[in-house]
């Protein structure tokens, strides 16, 4: 068309992906998918089909069993709390302010990433036994902490405070500062400041961190094992009482109690997703 625009000049340019076309990167990622996560979990659950109902039950509602995972989820709860309240503060502080080593600081943040779990056992139990740098003070206080279920959270709280910290960070060096600005203009204290501003921009970012630092908890168990004295119905886990009956050859008993333990996990994980679901949604809105 002379003087005048091509009809197909207005139709958009199809865009072209990096990658190698949807249909083979869903391929791809499907097969990896259940190559790594698919067939092991399908394969738990199918060893412990051979076992009846009541032979299932009997193995997963045992003393011993629920003992361990009350131990292992409560620690586990208990740790991934106290991480959000402490990795909240340490996240603010690597974000917000500038002084005299903060990359040893901030790279000691990733220290539990990097450290094997059972050097980490080892250390904690040292540290906090009787005769440790921080234990002989504890024990003055009367309070025992290695070998006994404070040892437990105290692992779980090492090996799970980095992932709130690296969830929450980003998101508080990405936060306008000028948000905080404008809310001290027109009146509010520090603390509504906080609660009412920073802290909804925070919370799927801390939600996300409290996932996966008591996912990461749920499973510990190279630096639990040394700290909790493995006490059949005090200090044992439940990843110990598994790996227990692998060695006894109790492979039925061993993926049973560890189906009651993804089950449980995957309920949790589900509804943390859901919750932090509601607050984005929420704020959206």
């Amino acid at each position: 068309m002379e003087g005048g625009l091509s009809p197909f000049t207005l139709m958009p340019l199809k865009q072209r992906s990096i990658l190698p076309g949807f249909g083979l990167a869903m391929g791809f990622t499907l097969l990896y998918l259940s190559l790594i996560v698919l067939i092991p979990l399908s394969a738990t659950f199918l060893r412990t089909a051979a076992l009846s109902w009541d032979q299932f039950w009997g193995t997963v509602t045992a003393p011993r069993a629920l003992a361990s995972y009350r131990l292992s989820l409560g620690a586990s709860l208990v740790g991934a709390l106290i991480n959000v309240v402490f990795g909240l503060v340490v996240a603010w502080v690597l974000a917000r302010y500038s002084f005299p080593g903060k990359g040893i600081v901030d790279a000691l943040v990733d220290l539990p990433f990097a450290l094997p779990t059972a050097v980490a056992g080892i250390t904690l139990t040292a540290v906090f036994a009787s005769n440790g740098w921080i234990g002989r003070y504890l024990e003055a206080l009367g309070i025992k902490a290695a070998f006994t279920p404070l040892g437990v959270v105290i692992a779980l709280t090492f090996i799970g405070l980095p992932f709130v910290v690296r969830t929450v960070q980003p998101v508080l060096e990405d936060l306008d500062l000028e948000i905080e600005e404008a809310a001290a203009s027109l009146g509010a204290s520090g603390w509504q400041t906080f609660t009412r501003v920073i802290l909804p921009e925070l919370m799927p970012a801390v939600l996300t961190g409290f996932a996966l630092s008591f996912a990461r908890a749920v499973g510990e168990y190279g630096s639990v094992i040394f700290i909790s004295g493995n006490m059949p119905m005090r200090t044992e886990i439940t990843p110990l009482l598994i790996v227990t009956k692998l060695e006894q050859y109790d492979y039925a008993g061993a993926t049973a109690i560890a189906v009651v333990m993804l089950v449980t996990s995957f309920v949790l994980l589900l509804i943390i997703n859901l919750l932090q679901w509601w607050s984005r949604s929420r704020h959206a809105a």
